[in-house]
């Protein structure tokens, strides 16, 4: 696939496509993907794991120099309606668990890492990681709720052929750039985007549905009692 290094193992593939990117220009879209990390990265330290040559664990570069930094969450979301366009032609109920997991029903089958370089006020670039479970049939960790493409299909998927879905879509929504669009598209997958569930913080627990989510990636909830709350990422999550 062009503009692809595989390699058979690394740290992390963001860790190593940053170093990559300081060191030389690499093509917008550039992508490095490994068979096995010794120390994936999730968000905000979470662990991410993974059997190798079982899944796909890759970390994709861009220059969004065009998006200001304070709707930088537009990226994420046009990643995860990325993922979600390419396995939604593998199975049904696909959904984008805010801000940015992706959901088989009540299930994890992958998690997106964004980090940000920023220039004055531009991004100067993005390194996206991506950890997709994809032939894997027994998770041994206490990661919550994982989930990959055999378990929900029973057959093992070629992970090239994913890798170049996957891409593909990201780089199509990114090149076309509509943010109303994607917006709009990222509102309708939502995770439990109808109905009221049960949501905690570090202090309470309560019922609401997801009211919207603002262009800076801000949780706008309203509870059963008609209360509105909003929340950044880290500050609410979804009771399981």
């Amino acid at each position: 696939m062009k503009n692809t290094l595989s390699i058979s193992e690394t740290n992390s593939t963001n860790a190593l496509l940053w170093e990559m990117v300081r060191k030389n220009k690499l093509p917008e879209g550039f992508t490095l993907q490994a068979n096995f990390q010794t120390a994936g990265k999730g968000q905000i330290g979470n662990s991410w794991e993974s059997a190798a040559g079982k899944n796909l664990l890759f970390s994709m570069v861009l220059y969004p120099v065009h998006i200001a930094p304070d709707e930088q969450f537009l990226v994420s979301q046009l990643v995860s309606i990325g993922i979600k366009r390419a396995l939604d032609e593998y199975a049904k109920d696909i959904t984008v668990k805010w801000p940015n997991d992706i959901y088989w029903n009540d299930k994890k089958i992958a998690g997106i890492l964004i980090e940000n370089s920023l220039q004055g006020n531009k991004i100067k670039a993005v390194v996206i990681g991506i950890g997709l479970n994809v032939n894997q049939r027994e998770f041994v960790s206490n990661a919550p709720n994982p989930v990959s493409l055999l378990q929900i299909i029973g057959k093992r998927q070629n992970r090239t052929q994913l890798l170049e879905k996957i891409s593909k879509s990201i780089l199509s929504l990114y090149e076309e750039l509509d943010a109303d669009k994607i917006r709009s598209e990222y509102a309708k997958s939502l995770y439990r985007k109808d109905g009221f569930y049960t949501f905690s913080t570090d202090t309470e627990s309560f019922q609401a549905r997801i009211e919207t989510v603002c262009p800076d990636g801000q949780l706008v909830l309203e509870t059963d009692k008609g209360d509105r709350k909003e929340f950044y990422f880290k500050e609410v999550k979804f009771v399981i």
